[in-house]
């Protein structure tokens, strides 16, 4: 096959043609995403309740992807199946191809499933990963778009935020029962991927040249990680479990 094109291989439009259609077959296999992960961290404030009263739920698209609710005897309801806590499972629909530049929906809500009204926080990790599972920064994470939702009530702490993570807080409390407003709109790979690596060249004894690329089998991936605080004295549960300043007027939710 690559004979066909040895004589126009120094052309740039073969190169990016060649490129952009490896770039897409890589990527449609990092449909399926990673584990969303779900907890609490606040000990000091939550041995004041009744342990019965914590519950929360993750939302991908509106569906439910992982939670953490309380059921009694020390146990916990979590998704049963490896397969169940996974995001992007359904970021293609049927029959179709990974398109760079697209923008594909991923609103991400949260729901608090526990009997308390409660403070949420949410951090979102975007990166890549190689063949074997593993993280590599031969691509930026900056590269994958996680688009964040307008005038949704989430505040970004800009402060603890890296073009890997994203860590935002709800600024109103969630009660019993309720869900917040997306966090995110969709997600998309950035078309400057396609510039983003380096190129490596063979030429064999007939004289065509073979073109290597070092992002070769990676894959893109997403997690969430949510944890909340209860409503009652925020500011210290805030600090103990967070170990941020954090204050409330008028029920907003504020970065100190």
């Amino acid at each position: 096959m690559m004979g066909r094109f040895s004589s126009a291989i120094g052309s740039k439009r073969v190169n990016i043609a060649l490129f952009a259609v490896a770039v897409i077959l890589l990527l449609v296999s990092a449909v399926g995403g990673t584990r969303a992960a779900l907890s609490y961290y606040s000990d000091t404030y939550l041995a004041r309740l009744s342990i019965s009263d914590i519950g929360v739920t993750l939302l991908e698209n509106g569906n439910k992807v992982a939670w953490r609710n309380y059921e009694g005897n020390d146990s916990w309801s979590t998704p049963k199946t490896e397969e169940a806590d996974r995001l992007l499972q359904d970021l293609l629909p049927a029959g179709e191809q990974f398109q760079i530049g697209r923008a594909y929906p991923e609103q991400l809500q949260v729901s608090n499933t526990g009997q308390i009204n409660q403070y949420v926080r949410v951090k979102l990790y975007k990166y890549w990963e190689d063949k074997d599972g593993n993280k590599t920064n031969v691509v930026s994470p900056d590269l994958i778009k996680l688009e964040m939702a307008k005038d949704s009530g989430w505040v970004v702490d800009e402060g603890d935020s890296t073009d890997e993570r994203t860590v935002a807080y709800y600024s109103r409390v969630l009660e019993s029962g309720s869900t917040t407003p997306a966090l995110t709109s969709s997600i998309s790979v950035d078309p400057a991927v396609t510039h983003m690596v380096t190129e490596s060249r063979e030429e064999g004894p007939d004289g065509t040249i073979t073109i290597k690329y070092d992002y070769k089998g990676l894959r893109f991936c997403l997690e969430a990680e949510v944890d909340a605080i209860q409503e009652h004295n925020v500011s210290d549960a805030a600090l103990s479990a967070w170990g941020k300043n954090l204050t409330v007027n008028n029920g907003e939710l504020s970065l100190g």
